[in-house]
C-alpha cells in the first residue's frame, strides 16, 4: 500500500502550497512536495514506513540551514498510507483540451507533465502523438462534440480545433451545460466577437467564455501561445473557491 505524502500547512515561504500530494510506493514515485532536501527526507519518511505497519505521521519541517533549504517558511506534512483504490479516487484536475494541432500538442505536452487528467479530443487519428503520459486520455471522435456531455461538473475546456464552425459547436455545448470551470477559446479579437455575437442570439450567455485565450499577448510560435493559455487555466483555477461557482471567479 503505497505513502500519501499531504502538505497540510505551510508558513512563511514554502516550495509548494497547502494541499499539494506526492505517492511513494515499493517501485514508484508520483508527483512532488518542491523538490531539495524537503522532499528528500519526506522520501525516506515514507520509505521507512513501507518497512513497517505504521499508518500515519506527521511532521513539520522547518525550511531553514538544517534541511539545506532558504526559503525561511515551515512545511507541516501528513504520512498516510492508503490503498491504491483511494489513491486513484483522490479529486484531480480534469482539463478537456479539443483540438491536436500545432498549439494543442504543445498544451498536451506541458499538461501531461502536471497533476492533471486530460481528455484529449480530435476527430484525425492521424495528428495525435505515437505515444501520450499516463494521466491522457486520447479520444478519436467523429463527432467532439459530444464528449462535452462525457466531461465531469467542474472540467476546464479549451476548444482550439482545425474548424471554426466545430469550434462555435463546442462552446455553445459547453455552455448549455452551465458548470463548466473554465472555458477558453483560441482564436483573435474578430473571432471572439463574431462568437459572442452568434451565442447571444442564440440566448446563450457568453460571460463565461474566455477569448482570446491567454494570460499574456504571445507571439505566434505554438509552444508561446501553448504556454500562455496554460498560464491563464492555472490562475483560473487557483482563484476558483472550493465548491464555488463560476460565476463567483472574477473576470477582465
Amino acid at each position: 500500500m503505497p505513502i500519501e505524502i499531504l502538505i497540510v500547512e505551510t508558513r512563511g515561504s514554502a516550495p509548494r502550497e497547502a494541499g499539494t500530494r506526492m505517492w511513494v510506493s515499493a517501485g514508484e514515485v508520483r508527483g512532488t512536495i518542491g523538490g531539495g532536501n524537503l522532499e528528500y527526507t519526506a522520501l525516506k519518511i515514507a520509505r521507512e514506513m513501507l518497512l513497517s505497519p505504521e499508518t500515519q505521521r506527521q511532521r513539520r519541517f522547518a525550511l531553514g540551514d538544517s534541511l539545506g533549504q532558504c526559503c525561511g517558511g515551515s512545511v507541516t506534512l501528513l504520512f498516510t498510507r492508503k490503498s491504491e483504490m483511494e489513491r486513484e479516487s483522490e479529486p484531480n484536475f480534469h482539463v478537456v483540451l479539443f483540438g491536436a494541432g500545432h498549439v494543442g500538442k504543445e498544451v498536451a505536452r506541458i499538461l501531461e507533465r502536471m497533476p492533471c487528467e486530460l481528455t484529449w479530443v480530435d476527430q484525425r487519428p492521424d495528428v495525435f502523438p505515437v505515444s501520450v503520459g499516463e494521466s491522457v486520455k486520447v479520444v478519436i471522435e467523429e463527432e467532439p462534440v459530444w464528449m462535452v456531455q462525457e466531461a465531469p461538473p467542474g472540467a476546464y475546456y479549451l476548444v482550439m480545433t482545425h474548424s471554426h464552425a466545430l469550434d462555435l459547436e463546442i462552446i455553445e455545448r459547453v455552455l448549455k451545460r452551465n458548470d463548466a470551470a473554465f472555458v477558453g477559446l483560441i482564436g483573435s479579437g474578430t473571432k471572439a466577437a463574431k462568437f459572442r455575437a452568434r451565442l447571444r442570439a442564440k440566448g446563450l450567455d457568453d460571460s463565461p467564455l474566455v477569448c482570446p485565450v491567454g494570460l499574456f499577448k504571445a507571439g505566434k510560435h505554438p509552444a508561446e501561445v501553448a504556454v500562455s493559455a496554460v498560464a491563464q487555466l492555472l490562475v483560473w483555477r487557483a482563484q476558483m473557491p472550493v465548491g464555488g461557482a463560476l460565476e463567483s471567479v472574477a473576470r477582465e
